[in-house]
This record gives C-alpha cells, structure tokens and sequence, in this order.
C-alpha cells in the first residue's frame, strides 16, 4: 500500500505541470519558438481514404500554408487495397510506401512498421504521429502537441488525450465509451507494473509528438502494442519529468469490432510481457503463448496475436554508418 501511495502522489505532482490543454498553444504564438526547429506530422494509413485527405488539407491549410509552423506532411500508406495514396497526394501530402523504406529489411507487418518506417522516412526534428482514420479533425491536433516541445526543452514526449465517444450500431453516441481496451487491458497494467504512467488519460492513443533523437532511440513494436511499448520504454529512457500531455478535445473516429479489439489486447499484453522481460521483473521457464482462439457467431477462429519489433533506428544508422 506504502508504495501505491508514493507512486500515486508521483503522479497526482506530475498531473498539474505536465497537463495542458491546446487552446493554450495556438499556433501563430508558436512560429517565434518554432526557430529553426522543424516538424514533421506523419500519418499511417491503411485503407483510409475517406478521411486521410481531409486531415492532410486541414494541416496543410492552417498549419503550412496560412502558418508556417509544420514543414513535412508524410502519409504512409500501409499496403492499402483503396486509394488512400492517391487521396493523400491529391490533398498535399508525400506519400511513401511502407515497404519500400528501409527496403533492404525484410517487410513486417502492422501499425507499429508503418510508424517506424514513417520515423525513417521523415527529416523533422519533431515528430507528430496523427492517425488517418479521424473525422472533423482540427488542425489544433498538432498545435497542441508541439506547443510543450517548442517551449521547454526539458519535455521529449507529448502525448495527445481527448474525449473519445462511442458510436454503437443503433447510431447512438455514447459520451466516454470509447476506448475499451484502454480501460480494460492497458490501464491495470500501467497500475500493476508501471504507476507513473497512470495520469497519462489515453495511453493508447494515436495522437502524439517527440523529439526526433528520443524515437530514434527506443524500439518499435509492429503492431498494435506499440503505443504501449513506446510509453514504457520512454518512462525508461527519458523519465516522467520530460513527458507530458495536452488535451485535444474530442476525437471521433472509426470504431474496431470486439474481435478485433480482442487481438489488439493480447498484442498489448504481449508487449507488456516483453518489457518486465527485459527490465528483470519477471523470469519465464517458457515464453508466454500468442495463440488464440476467438469464438463468433460464424464459429471458432484461431488468431496470432505475436509481436514483432524494430530495432531503435539509430542503432541501425549505426551498423550501417560502420558497414
């Protein structure tokens, strides 16, 4: 109990000064911290081109061209099977596909490939990730995120949050429903094993900013435990103090079935497993299993739910520098 309680009062310190919201970073108030500094947003994409091209306009309008605060808007098209790359070329964007960066490497799959290699093929020295699936998506998204980056350069990490509702099937809108597996998987594992991270109120999200040289430092996980992985490995490599959060307001977007969701938490838990592996809290006789059965009204299906990762991209600008 002793401990939960230090860890809760770290946090309840860390709330207040690390917690803005982005009306309190508007974006013509940013051009003068802005410098020389330069920022990329990049979007991955699969199969989003209902949405993709109204989000890059949107940057693109407020954030490039009336303001110029962001200097590269990169989609990455994730293998999609509609016109997603051309919907994001047509509204402005350079587009690249996932698997023709760092093609050399073999082609893995999943969010966590299309961030990194977004990461590899982008030069900003702030980093914004937005996904490509939002609707009425306001350009404040990533003003905000850079605002605690421009100002303070004690801060690396800032993490979007945000209301989430929940559209059901019936159509109705349902205020803090979103985010399931937020709340269900990703949030008691923060407070088993990593309590500072518990007043960061989307974990998950996809809407989040850092400096260029701290990505490049830390691993990706392929998949869908790679926001997870990045919190944790984060808190590790720069500390609590030097992240931060800012609320976006409300995020609407596409919504995944609980099959769907089920396969993101075991890749969640997974990554979980594999971070107390390598910090030394916990020593497994056999590594755990990612084989899982899903039961449906169409029957029984056998998912994998294994995750791959990439190595920090310095480490491999590294080998390739001595090759």
């Amino acid at each position: 109990m002793e401990t939960d309680l230090r860890a809760l009062a770290r946090v309840q310190e860390w709330y207040g000064p690390h917690s803005s919201t982005a009306a309190e970073w508007p974006a013509d108030a940013l051009i003068l911290a802005k410098g020389s500094t330069t920022i990329s947003v990049v979007l991955p994409a699969r199969d989003e081109e209902l949405t993709v091209g109204d989000i890059v306009r949107e940057i693109r309008r407020e954030l490039v061209e009336r303001l110029p605060l962001v200097d590269e808007i990169l989609v990455v098209d994730s293998n999609s099977t509609d016109a997603t790359a051309e919907r994001a070329r047509e509204a402005g964007a350079r587009v690249v596909a996932q698997n023709q960066v760092l093609s050399h490497l073999p082609p893995l799959t999943g969010k966590g490939e299309a961030l990194w290699k977004g990461l590899a093929a982008s030069s900003g020295d702030i980093v914004v990730f937005v996904d490509a699936d939002l609707r009425d998506f306001s350009a404040q998204f990533v003003s905000g995120l850079v605002g605690p980056l421009l100002t303070d350069r004690g801060i690396h990490f800032v993490k979007g949050m945000y209301e989430r509702p929940f559209t059901g099937e019936d159509g109705v809108v349902r205020r803090g429903a979103g985010g399931r597996v937020t709340e269900l998987v990703a949030r008691p594992l923060l407070t088993m094993f990593w309590p500072e991270l518990t007043g960061f109120a989307q974990p998950l999200g996809g809407e989040y900013a850092a400096r260029r040289e701290v990505l490049e430092q830390v691993p990706f996980v392929t998949e869908y435990g790679v926001e997870f992985g990045l919190l944790v490995d984060l808190l590790e490599l720069v500390g609590l103090d030097a992240m931060a959060q800012v609320d976006l307001g409300t995020r609407t977007h596409t919504h995944q079935s609980v099959a769907a969701l089920g396969r993101m938490a075991g890749q969640i838990m997974l990554t979980a497993w594999s971070r107390l592996e390598r910090q030394g809290r916990v020593l497994p006789a056999d590594p755990p299993g990612h084989t899982m059965l899903q039961f449906g009204l169409e029957g029984v299906d056998l998912v994998d739910v294994a995750v791959a990762e990439r190595p920090p991209l310095a480490s491999l600008v590294l080998e390739e520098d001595v090759a």
